[in-house]
């Protein structure tokens, strides 16, 4: 396994600072009571409302469900360890564990739901909108294209071999869109979407500001519908978040320009800007970057961080689902902040230059990493090796960069 020889590396075993109370996301009190809300919805409520405080109750740790233990582990530093005995039982768990209730995510621009187990984890469901071989048409835009949940799959995956660790665990999932939507949803805004379309398949649209409607309907195999189950991290009524808008987002208008795209000093401005001023904040944006590019993913708008670290913690990468559209053709713009800055952490740099040499091929790790999951395959090979050529690229702008 190439995989398990790179997670042996020492490049993989740099140790984290050690992490004190005060690091960690929860404070557990083992003599907190936990209890539901009474509104009728799943998330877990502490009785004393103390916002860092983890509702767990007088059970022994072991006996945790895997989700639980995850909110647990998070930190400064990390959203899960590089070793964690628990990522396997945990994709298992939104792989396989029974949905007692599906309701639609608010907000966004597409179709999103919430998948509740018995265990009272939750997952978001992100249905399958185009097949492993269609790519993005080159007359799209970035702001106008589908979300894959194929693309979130593999994001996951990604992070995890270049060390990030700073997406939410995520498996696929064939779900029966009968059973598993239908006929247990408590939405009557997503029930009113359902219909039989005139080959016999269960189809429906829900309602969002892109893509719910009879022509963009998601439909089944007569009732099999595939998508990406990720964990949801923390309630925000429990573990704050903070949006940031990225200094590179972009204009998001058919014929404007952002202003990074027209002036290219614009990084000595940002240098100057809280939180970019101080701290390895910008660094950790252009790690961000560095995945992006690899997948091909434009649609960076905002990040989000937890508010009980303030600055000094990682970015959380959220959203992934616009990645892997195109594998004919890079990006070169999404590379502006490594470009315009010149500047990367060098335990990324030489992770990078590690996963470009032949015993450790970036396209090796992810598809060995891929093939656990139980929709695999989850790239087609056009975007495996597309990788590789993509990571050349980042070694080469470093390299201009060490040249200058």
């Amino acid at each position: 396994s190439k995989l398990a020889r790179l997670f042996q590396h020492p490049l993989y075993n740099i140790p984290i600072p050690e992490v004190t109370e005060k690091d960690k996301l929860f404070v557990v009190n083992p003599m907190e009571k936990f209890s539901l809300h009474s509104s009728g919805s799943d998330e877990w409520v502490s009785s004393s409302k103390g916002e860092t405080v983890l509702p767990t109750g007088k059970t022994a740790y072991d006996t945790y469900p895997a989700w639980l233990k995850f909110h647990i582990g998070i930190n400064r530093y990390e959203l899960y360890p590089r070793q964690d005995p628990l990522m396997p039982i945990l994709l298992q768990d939104l792989a396989t564990q029974r949905i007692v209730s599906s309701v639609q995510k608010s907000g966004g621009t597409q179709l999103k739901l919430i998948m509740t187990f018995p265990n009272y984890g939750q997952a978001l469901f992100k249905p399958m909108k185009q097949t492993r071989d269609q790519e993005t048409p080159i007359d799209f835009f970035y702001f106008s294209d589908f979300e894959r949940h194929n693309a979130e799959i593999a994001a996951f995956h990604l992070d995890r071999i270049l060390d990030f660790r700073r997406i939410p665990p995520v498996s696929g999932r064939l779900v029966n869109i009968t059973k598993e939507i239908r006929d247990i949803t408590t939405d009557k805004k997503l029930a009113k979407t359902f219909f039989i379309s005139p080959a016999g398949n269960v189809c429906f649209y829900g309602e969002c500001s892109y893509y719910c409607s009879t022509e963009h309907a998601l439909c089944g195999k007569p009732d099999g519908l595939e998508g990406s189950m990720a964990a949801l991290l923390p309630d925000k009524t429990l573990a704050k978040r903070r949006s940031w808008r990225s200094p590179w987002r972009r204009s998001y208008h058919k014929s404007k320009k952002a202003e990074w795209e027209l002036n290219p000093n614009y990084c000595a401005q940002v240098r100057k800007t809280p939180p970019y001023d101080r701290g390895h904040r910008l660094l950790d944006l252009i790690d961000m970057t560095v995945l992006d590019f690899l997948m091909g993913n434009m649609d960076r708008h905002h990040y989000e961080t937890f508010e009980k670290f303030g600055n000094d913690t990682f970015l959380l990468h959220l959203d992934n689902g616009r990645g892997f559209g195109r594998h004919s053709r890079d990006e070169p713009s999404i590379l502006a902040p490594l470009q315009q800055c010149c500047s990367i952490k060098k335990s990324t740099y030489l992770r990078l230059q590690l996963l470009a040499t032949q015993p450790y091929r970036l396209s090796d790790l992810l598809r060995e990493a891929l093939a656990t999951d139980p929709l695999a395959p989850i790239l087609a090979e056009p975007h495996l090796r597309a990788l590789d050529r993509r990571l050349g690229k980042v070694l080469a702008v470093v390299g201009n960069c060490l040249a200058r």
